[in-house]
């Protein structure tokens, strides 16, 4: 995986590959920055600067390149370090933004996001009989044309209705009722739990990687219970799904999570959720369980910089060491910024959540 070090810094690099194909040798010399930017709730984005010439007979001839940058052509873009790059986004040209000044080169934005952007174009009104979310998300994704690689939710619904949304606000809202995430990874669209119990990828350190940390505490919010309640109109019985301290995934190698340490300084705080609509014990467990783990992991949010690393993706859980006992740890990683330009080589931005302290 490529990473930087700073003892002995390596020149950046960035590959961009278009339909399958390098960006031809002629325009590398005039791209002068590249950003990428994935996030959990949103399609990630990538932007890739060009320049203009004073020795071109055009100044900036690749604006009206129709092969080259073109609506809905592919793009690769690889970042490492010296020839070792990885891949950080795939997606699809949706935009070109040329600017021209009178006092400057004229300069073009190519602009595109992964195909997560398809779940956005138009609005349904439809419903779903008998299925779990991972078989509906599964149902989109090939609708779209993406390859389903889900995660089962296990709980069926007897009905659930897609009002008015695009696929992509109706999914999310049902990723967000049991802390599920949409993610695409090029053609594949996933539908998974958030990991955030899961084992660190790397460890930033600021007498490494690190550049910046600014991580913040906040008990606001934080409740040690959960209570979801619903009506079961077959047997017409209340139905009352239960979440509370120790019914979180993981402390993320805390010692004490935000829900305990409200609890003990400001007495007991509960959440009741009454207005959606609920019809089985199975899915008031699970949506109070996953209330309850969301509302957690907002006890300390935060963002940083660190020397560019491609391994570093939403979804994935970093350690972050060097900044005291209390804020040192592991951290849910949930968008990431990846970005080079020609005076400050190649850089990562992240922001992170963590449920403990």
């Amino acid at each position: 995986m490529p990473v930087a070090k700073p003892s002995s810094p390596l020149v950046p690099d960035v590959d961009i590959v278009i339909n399958g194909s390098p960006l031809p040798a002629t325009a590398e010399p005039f791209v002068i920055a590249v950003t990428v930017d994935n996030d959990s709730d949103l399609p990630g984005m990538f932007a890739i600067e060009m320049t203009g010439s004073d020795t071109q007979s055009a100044e900036i001839p690749w604006i009206d390149d129709q092969t080259l940058f073109s609506i809905g052509n592919v793009v690769e873009i690889k970042l490492g370090y010296a020839g070792n790059v990885a891949s950080v986004i795939v997606g699809e040209v949706t935009s070109l933004e040329p600017e021209f000044a009178f006092d400057r080169k004229p300069s073009l934005t190519v602009r595109g996001y992964d195909r997560r952007h398809r779940l956005q174009r138009g609005r349904k009104t439809r419903t779903f009989v008998q299925q779990k979310d991972s078989d509906i998300a599964a149902q989109i994704a090939r609708e779209t044309g993406l390859t389903p690689d889900v995660t089962d939710s296990r709980v069926v619904h007897d009905y659930v209705l897609q009002a008015n949304q695009t696929n992509m606000e109706f999914l999310k809202e049902r990723a967000r009722r049991i802390q599920y995430e949409v993610v695409v990874q090029d053609k594949k669209l996933l539908f998974r739990p958030v990991a955030n119990a899961a084992s660190a990828i790397v460890t930033l350190t600021m007498d490494g990687d690190l550049l910046e940390f600014y991580p913040r505490l906040s008990s606001s919010y934080q409740v040690d219970e959960v209570k979801v309640r619903g009506w079961n109109p077959k047997d017409k019985k209340e139905i009352v799904g239960q979440a509370k301290k120790g019914d979180e995934s993981s402390t993320m190698g805390g010692q004490s999570i935000g829900a305990a340490l409200a609890a003990t300084k400001f007495g007991s705080a509960a959440d009741l959720v009454g207005d959606r609509p609920i019809s089985t014990q199975a899915e008031a467990d699970q949506l109070a369980k996953a209330r309850f783990n969301t509302v957690a992991l907002a006890f300390i949010s935060g963002e940083g910089t660190c020397w560019g690393r491609t391994d570093i993706s939403p979804g994935n859980v970093i350690k972050i060491d060097g900044v005291g006992k209390r804020f040192s740890g592991q951290y849910y990683v949930t968008s990431v910024i990846h970005r080079y330009d020609q005076q400050q080589g190649y850089q990562t931005y992240f922001t992170v959540r963590r449920n403990a302290s």
